[in-house]
């Protein structure tokens, strides 16, 4: 198992954000009001995967990996690597979804009340969505072995 590649999460995002501007221009009147607490789970979500990434990081520094007490078992940073890539796709196919609905709510923000009230919303979860990937990466880049070899940061040889 390689490093989660960029491009892909940016291909799924992409995918998504016009999949779901397709979805928001035909649903948009069914959907229940944007606040800035819509999205605001993924940020915290996104500051324990980070959180935890500088703590095994400083675990893997010190040697302290292993069992025993005061140490990080290997199969915790295995799983850790586990949660961060399903975070970092989860998060990217968000973004792609709350994307597509700013440049829905953008434009149409003078004409529609109601999209002027959600675009605050949609922004934060989009933001919160990016936030969540880029804390998922972190927590794959912290849980390498420091034996490892630096990859292409962009999985261009996967």
């Amino acid at each position: 198992m390689g490093p989660t590649r960029r491009r892909d999460l940016a291909a799924a995002t992409a995918v998504v954000a016009v999949v779901g501007y397709v979805l928001v221009t035909a649903l948009y009147r069914w959907f229940p009001p944007l606040t800035v607490w819509t999205g605001l789970s993924l940020l915290a979500v996104a500051g324990a995967e980070a959180g935890w990434g500088f703590y095994v990081r400083s675990k893997i520094a010190a040697g302290e990996i292993g069992p025993g007490s005061g140490r990080v078992h290997p199969l915790a940073v295995a799983r850790s690597v586990m949660v961060a890539k399903a975070s970092a796709w989860v998060g990217a196919l968000v973004v792609g979804w709350w994307l597509a609905v700013v440049v829905y709510l953008l434009p149409r923000r003078d004409e529609l009340r109601v999209a002027a009230d959600d675009t605050a919303g949609a922004v934060v979860a989009a933001a919160s969505a990016l936030a969540l990937v880029v804390g998922a990466l972190w927590l794959e880049h912290c849980c390498r072995s420091p034996d490892e070899p630096p990859g292409d940061p962009d999985g261009a040889g996967e």
